[in-house]
């Protein structure tokens, strides 16, 4: 193997005769180190983005959420919620009220789900630090308040500390049939106090409103349809899952963050295999050079093959010679790809070279990069494994020929 390495290197690092060969050998390693640069770029900045993402769905969902298996709401039971806090590890524990409802301001109206929370939420969540106008207030001098999405906020054009107060309307519960619609619905009026922004998801749907507010509008008196607990972020959150199920028994489910977006974690992760997928088949085509240099190579040494079969080379060790010279090519543009891609996503992290392009409020400026490791080791395996195969073709068919082939030279 030593003795196939040094030959592959002198062929490699030697002037050819035919000035192609050193053209295209130049392009197959350009194609490589511009190819895996891509890769490690590209799967950085979708990290960062989901990392991003995550962040800020995380500071609306709770690291646990309780709901019943079957039906809509439950009884608000302080004994079972004391229970719950005596837990090791649950911090805090908010009751939690939702149900859709018409939102109407001025002459702008939009169905929302307006979500009744207890004063315990904001320490539950993180909502608090996503507040991109006013404040979230939802109680003031005995007056409810409301906080509502920017998509909300931009839809009905609503202006904080202004006198005019939004609408909440929703079918009374009792479903008698009424002539005069007034009779027909429940409707609440209150202040706009602040506006958040998340993820378009969240801030076109929801609205926070005080718990026992919701409980009047929605006529369900010392009732929720939740509970949603804060734990500590050092403790062991599945051990905890498991102590709250049993306290709790059959009849409630209790799911941490994945579960309570199992599809949006499963087709982030879709996307970044599609991506990595994508991004491999185009190096695929950026290595087929590889074949076009080995074999213009191969051809060029036929002399040099005849003489090492002559002296006792094996068609093995003759394989290995040219397999190897694939190799490296593979190598050092995978090197100085990875080199590059890494340079870049450190320079786009400190500096935050390349801005967000377009209008509007983002919670970010500047593309996000992440490098997991994992995401390195993963390009440097599929930049190895194409070189290998790309090097393969030619070697196993081109050399063979030569060698088998006496009046070839």
């Amino acid at each position: 193997m030593n003795f196939a390495f040094y030959i592959a290197k002198r062929y490699l690092i030697a002037k050819k005769s035919h000035n192609a060969i050193n053209i295209i050998a130049i392009i197959s390693l350009a194609g490589i180190a511009i190819g895996t640069m891509a890769l490690i770029v590209i799967l950085s900045v979708f990290n960062g983005f989901d990392n991003v993402v995550k962040s800020l769905i995380n500071s609306f969902n709770p690291d646990i959420k309780i709901t019943l298996a079957e039906g809509k709401t439950f009884s608000s039971d302080k004994a079972l919620i004391n229970r719950i806090k005596e837990i090791k590890g649950v911090t805090e524990v908010a009751e939690i009220l939702e149900d859709r409802a018409l939102l109407r301001y001025d002459e702008k109206q939009t169905i929302a789900i307006v979500k009744g929370v207890s004063p315990e939420y904001k320490a539950v969540s993180g909502i608090d630090s996503m507040i991109v106008e006013g404040t979230f207030t939802l109680f003031s001098q005995n007056y409810p308040f409301a906080v509502v999405g920017k998509g909300i906020d931009i839809f009905l054009n609503i202006i904080l500390n202004s006198p005019r107060q939004m609408g909440i309307y929703v079918p009374k519960r009792s479903g008698k049939v009424s002539f005069e619609p007034e009779k027909a619905v429940n409707r609440r009026f209150l202040n706009i106090s602040g506006v958040f922004l998340i993820e378009q998801d969240f801030d076109t749907k929801y609205i926070f409103v005080p718990l026992s507010f919701a409980q009047e509008l929605f006529e369900y008196p010392n009732k929720i349809n939740a509970l949603e607990i804060k734990l500590n972020p050092k403790s062991n959150h599945q051990l905890i899952q498991q102590n709250i199920q049993q306290v709790l028994g059959k009849n409630f489910l209790v799911q941490n963050r994945y579960q309570q977006n199992e599809v949006f974690y499963k087709t982030m992760q879709m996307e970044k295999w599609a991506i990595f997928l994508i991004l491999v088949f185009i190096l695929i085509i950026a290595s087929f050079n590889i074949i076009g240099t080995l074999t213009m190579l191969i051809l060029e040494k036929k002399t040099d093959i005849h003489t090492l079969s002559n002296i006792g080379a094996t068609e093995k060790l003759i394989n290995q010679i040219f397999l190897l010279e694939g190799w490296l090519v593979s190598i050092i543009g995978a090197v100085l790809g990875l080199i590059s891609g890494l340079i870049i996503c450190w320079l786009q992290a400190k500096f935050e070279l390349i801005k967000l392009q377009g209008s509007g409020t983002f919670i970010i400026d500047a593309y996000p990069v992440l490098v997991k490791p994992v995401d390195v080791l993963l390009t440097t395996v599929a930049v190895i494994l194409i070189g290998f195969l790309t090097a393969w073709f030619p070697v196993k068919f081109v050399t063979r020929k030569i060698v088998m082939d006496k009046t070839f030279f």
